[in-house]
């Protein structure tokens, strides 16, 4: 996975100290204000989270450095809210989801993933939003956290929380994001391991380029068979290459 300002080799280090470097656990709960879930939040560098409204004041989001939007709505929430002015100022991307528990939004984690990366990647700063900041967006906030730090649904859950307390997902969305822990767990496992077995043949020994030239002038009928095999590279002080 890319890196987005914080470098996931981190992801070696304790989950405690990776989350804290990030802010720990964010706004303390006598700081906030009930008014604060109109607004947007900063979770991770660089990845904001909220609601809609907020979009509408397009000066306040380009002055806390937004370039992408992300958001999560149904079909008929896309009818109702105007995007046509937030697809001229920023890279807007709309996600069709709606807020009910029957909504399988599995498979588009890794594609917000995609999102929130590539607009981090190319040195922006991402919001992520829904009709109120509170069930749809959060969740997919809160996938990409699992994923990027690898914790588990509680652990991430509660940070994102910590940063924007009004979340509430829907009970359909945290029990398909406890069922996300196994299935982006197998697909990191397999990518690793496909860099293991990358790794390792990368690393084995292969003959020298010269051996073969070697060997086939010793079986040459013009050639004397007792030359000694490692002649031409104790000549040479060639002993062999490491691809």
């Amino acid at each position: 996975m890319e890196s987005i300002g914080f470098h996931h080799g981190d992801s070696q280090a304790p989950v405690s100290d990776l989350l804290m470097a990030h802010g720990g656990a964010g706004n303390n709960l006598d700081d906030w204000r009930y008014e604060m879930r109109r607004e947007i939040q900063e979770i991770l560098p660089n990845v904001f989270l909220g609601p809609y409204s907020a979009c509408r004041d397009t000066q306040a989001l380009r002055a806390k450095g937004i370039t992408h939007i992300v958001c999560f709505f149904d079909s008929k929430e896309s009818t109702i809210f105007r995007t046509n002015t937030l697809a001229s100022l920023f890279e807007y991307t709309c996600i069709e989801v709606s807020d009910s528990p029957l909504q399988n939004l599995i498979p588009q984690f890794p594609t917000s993933t995609k999102l929130f990366n590539n607009a981090i990647n190319s040195g922006g700063k991402v919001l992520a939003c829904c009709n109120g900041g509170m069930s749809r967006s959060p969740t997919f906030v809160i996938a990409y956290i699992m994923e990027t730090f690898r914790v588990d649904f509680i652990r991430a859950y509660q940070f994102v929380q910590g940063k924007r307390l009004c979340i509430n997902p829907n009970e359909g969305f945290k029990s398909q994001l406890k069922e996300y822990e196994p299935i982006y767990s197998a697909w990191r496992w397999r990518a690793d391991s496909t860099e293991e077995d990358t790794n390792r043949q990368i690393a084995r020994r292969r003959p020298a380029p010269d051996d073969d030239e070697d060997e086939d002038l010793r079986r040459h009928p013009r050639i004397d068979s007792r030359i000694p095999e490692d002649h031409d590279r104790a000549s040479t002080g060639i002993s062999g290459m490491i691809m």
